[in-house]
């Protein structure tokens, strides 16, 4: 995640280093707030039992105090910028199973009436103006509420790809020691019919190609690409877990020479364009080919692939290790709030001729083509295994929860507790994210929604002998209670990715730190729960989006994606096919819970 001293000339990540870091919690006050995050969602002698781990975890040369120690010293070395500095590569890149759905998001943009060229060469157009802005220091570092942000993760939206690993993915990208500045590749990679070309952008001066051109070379694409060949696409590698997508690649590049130019051409390409040669049936459709749509025609490796139909519709996959949904919130409304000609006027594009454009062409064995052939349809199978759906208020949106006097997002966080109580019959540990990117490489925390109030908000609704006054008065102390947490989780006060780190650490160096097994505490009755997630949900407000969304974390999981905006209120769900029925049932009380809500606050709309 670290990026170059180079960049820190760079204007747009100048500031980084005057960022306040990320506060280290005190090891008690972890364990205190665990406590209380986990109770709710425990019997009473599940916590005592959890609280008995806590003792022996805190005591004086218990297991936590060294690994904390350990934590402290390294967030004190020189050079790290944050103790979180090896836990996000753990985290996202030491995953082992495929990224393709399980950790991949995506975004489906606002329609177009301009027909699929036009619709991709304008998104192109939009990406390299933002690669110059970029590049030239001029993206003004965003600032919220008259706090500046952490910009580090622009340094991962052009020419960057995760590469799998045995044991421990990595990360190739530009603005790091071995390409210490902006990327100098010139070329985008586009798909079609799973046939890959790489298609020269940039001309030999840096100046990027006219509208005209960039049309003219996917049309060129679209030509060449022919009848499908998408069951033995190399596409399909990246679907694949982690440790064998590793060893296939290894195989690609040992076996045959050629190979290694082909992934050298994808690695190194400032992004993918993805030309599907159908259009989806509907919204429901397009949300679930932006998130796992393959036919060869992805490389979910890549960490931004702009995809778009036959009709125009059009969307973004993004791989998340380096990147989070603020920073591709950013981006994206770069590229849909300025014209296509506009964005190609500013960024100096000229008419160039022809884009050069050559086909990316893998040597497969009969082994390797079988590899191919069975990934996509084991991947075909998982996809298939999954079951979402899209759910629309368009009579609710933040302005209507301003208006009875609550914050927008506990309204909805509220609300599905309510739903799923109702959809399951009992609550359950639901994650939030909260971004934290105010602090030095800040990434986001990870809130956990239920909290007493919750559930005695749900109680009380669930109860026919409470009256208006008291459903009321549950409903605001929910809402108190959400926004203190969210808060609090904002500014550091969390205890999950603290304890996660010092469990890692006992992985890691357990021996040489003198503890060689696992604290209890990680196998406790509140780790456990607390970190089994009913609800895992996500926010991202932008009018240029229509839908967000990303895979369930669990095998009971439901997948909350949502974008909350001033007039409506737009989720994508998704689960295991084999609890659909209950995604469907808090789907359809959601709808009632929300219009419930409102007429319950409607008569005082006194603040919460």
């Amino acid at each position: 995640m670290k990026i170059s001293q180079e960049a820190a000339g760079n204007a747009t990540f100048a500031q980084e280093e005057s960022l306040p870091r990320v506060p280290l919690p005190a090891l008690e006050a972890s364990c205190e707030r665990f406590l209380t995050w986990c109770a709710p969602l425990l019997s009473a002698g599940e916590l005592e039992a959890t609280r008995a781990e806590v003792a022996e975890f805190l005591r004086p040369d218990g297991p936590g105090r060294v690994l904390h120690s350990a934590l402290e010293e390294y967030d004190a070395t020189e050079g790290v910028h944050s103790w979180l500095d090896t836990f996000w590569p753990y985290r996202y890149l030491g995953r082992r199973d495929r990224i393709a759905l399980n950790a991949n998001f995506f975004f489906l943009f606002q329609d177009s009436d301009k027909p699929q060229v036009e619709r991709a060469a304008g998104l192109v157009a939009g990406a390299l103006n933002y690669k110059r802005q970029l590049d030239q220091g001029l993206i003004e570092p965003v600032v919220q509420r008259g706090v500046p942000q952490s910009m580090v993760q622009n340094a991962f939206l052009f020419s960057a790809t995760r590469i799998p690993g045995a044991q421990l993915d990595s990360v190739r990208a530009p603005y790091t020691d071995a390409c210490p500045g902006p990327s100098p590749a010139r070329h985008i990679v586009v798909f079609f019919r799973g046939a890959m070309f790489r298609l020269e952008v940039l001309g030999r001066d840096g100046a990027p190609h006219s509208l005209e051109d960039l049309e003219a070379g996917l049309c060129a694409v679209m030509k060449a690409g022919g009848e499908p060949d998408a069951d033995t696409s190399a596409g399909h590698f990246t679907t694949m877990a982690r440790a064998e997508w590793a060893a296939t690649r290894e195989s690609l590049i040992t076996g045959h020479p050629v190979n290694a130019a082909a992934l050298d051409d994808i690695e190194t390409a400032l992004f993918c364009v993805a030309l599907e040669d159908f259009a989806p049936a509907d919204i429901q459709e397009a949300c679930d080919e932006l998130l796992y749509g393959d036919r060869g025609n992805r490389w979910f490796d890549k960490a931004v692939s702009l995809i778009v139909f036959a009709d125009g519709r059009a969307g973004i996959n993004v791989e998340h290790c380096e990147l989070d949904g603020t920073t591709i919130l950013s981006f994206v409304d770069a590229l849909l709030n300025t014209p296509a000609e506009e964005q190609s006027r500013q960024s100096g594009a000229r008419p160039q001729g022809l884009p050069a454009l050559e086909p990316i062409v893998f040597e497969l064995d009969e082994v390797l083509r079988n590899q191919a052939q069975a990934a996509a349809e084991a991947f075909a199978a998982y996809g298939a295994a999954t079951a979402t759906r899209t759910v629309s208020f368009e009579d609710f949106g933040s302005s209507a929860a301003k208006a009875l006097g609550v914050s927008p997002d506990a309204f909805v966080q509220v609300a599905y507790q309510l739903a799923h109580r109702r959809a399951k019959g009992h609550v359950g540990a639901t994650y939030e994210s909260i971004a934290t990117r105010q602090y030095r490489y800040g990434r986001t925390e990870a809130m956990r929604v239920v909290t007493p109030e919750m559930v005695t908000f749900t109680d009380t609704m669930e109860d026919p002998s409470t009256d208006t006054a008291t459903r009321r008065a549950a409903f605001h102390a929910a809402a108190r209670a959400h926004v203190t947490r969210a808060k609090e989780s904002q500014a550091g006060q969390v205890p999950e990715q603290h304890l996660w780190e010092l469990e890692l650490i006992q992985r890691r160096r357990g021996t040489e730190l003198g503890v060689p097994e696992q604290p209890a505490l990680y196998r406790s009755p509140g780790w456990l729960t607390l970190r089994d997630d009913y609800l895992s949900t996500s926010s991202a407000p932008s009018a240029n989006i229509q839908y967000f969304g990303f895979g369930s974390t669990s095998s009971r999981c439901i997948g909350i994606a949502y974008v909350l905006l001033p007039e409506r209120f737009n989720l994508y769900l998704s689960t295991p096919l084999a609890v659909a029925d209950q995604m469907e049932s808090f789907a359809e009380e959601l709808r009632g819970v929300v219009a419930e809500l409102r007429g319950l606050l409607a008569p005082e709309g006194s603040a919460s």
